[in-house]
């Protein structure tokens, strides 16, 4: 495939998601991936087990299972507005957990289904956590063309500001990258989103340069914190309503997680009325 053919490809398969439920697309090569800021530091952050994280027997601490022959990952976004909360609610018993996930996963299977009837291309839409396989997704994110990283150590995109979730695709072809972007709202903005945190998680440095020997740190410099990150989700879990979960009326519980370092942020968001 020459460069341009493969170009174009990457740009046919942007339209096709978009027409099949993401909001925003793009792609990113596996290369660049291992040399991201996220996953060069994993390995020397200290092991999470908190809320979000899952078990893996016989897993190393930073261990990164990167897709076997994947060259490439086909990153997708869906929007999560803030006038659309329950997008984000988690839920026991809801196959994705949210229902903006099971968005994300409608469109990802889709997507597959797209790649390999009209290109003969496998596409394998990888799990959401690292420890079954998964990989950072904002890093992929960035390199994919779709934002930035925020103040607030999570993803910025022009459009939607912090206010989407992601998911990968990896496919086994080399495709061209759609990205990164010189996007930048954050420089010598205020940084509403540090101020919203109930649990001040972002008010100080807590990594250094000198520390990790890379200048893109969680923060952007260095200022989060996640075991007060932890802390405010443990509080949100503790806080959970009892609800019927589904047809089977079966007691569950619903979570409403703190978002407020997204909802903060300007980058995006709908005018208020």
């Amino acid at each position: 495939m020459s460069a341009a053919e493969n170009a174009a490809l990457s740009q046919e398969i942007v339209r096709a998601a978009l027409e099949r439920g993401a909001h925003l697309a793009g792609v990113a090569r596996i290369d660049d991936l291992r040399e991201s800021p996220s996953h060069r530091i994993f390995g020397l952050l200290e092991e999470y087990s908190g809320v979000g994280s899952t078990m893996a027997l016989g897993r190393v601490h930073g261990q990164i299972d990167w897709p076997d022959k994947a060259r490439s990952v086909i990153v997708i976004a869906v929007r999560h507005p803030e006038e659309a909360p329950h997008l984000d609610w988690w839920r026991d018993g809801l196959s994705g957990g949210t229902e903006g996930n099971r968005l994300l996963i409608d469109a990802g299977a889709e997507l597959a289904a797209w790649l390999a009837a009209e290109h003969g291309i496998p596409a394998r839409v990888l799990p959401y956590h690292i420890e079954k396989g998964g990989i950072f997704l904002k890093d992929a994110a960035v390199l994919a063309g779709l934002g930035c990283i925020g103040h607030n150590n999570i993803l910025v995109t022009p459009e939607y500001g912090p206010r989407v979730r992601l998911r990968c695709l990896a496919v086994d072809v080399e495709l061209e990258s759609t990205g990164p972007t010189d996007f930048d709202p954050c420089d010598g903005c205020d940084m509403p989103c540090r101020a919203a945190c109930p649990q001040s998680a972002m008010a100080r440095i807590v990594r250094t340069q000198e520390e990790y020997g890379l200048e893109d740190l969680p923060g952007r410099e260095g200022a989060y914190a996640r075991d007060l990150c932890e802390e405010q989700m443990q509080t949100d879990v503790a806080g959970h309503e009892s609800i019927v979960r589904g047809d089977d009326g079966e007691p569950g519980t619903l979570v409403r997680y703190c978002r407020r370092c997204e909802t903060a942020c300007w980058v995006g968001a709908t005018p208020r009325k």
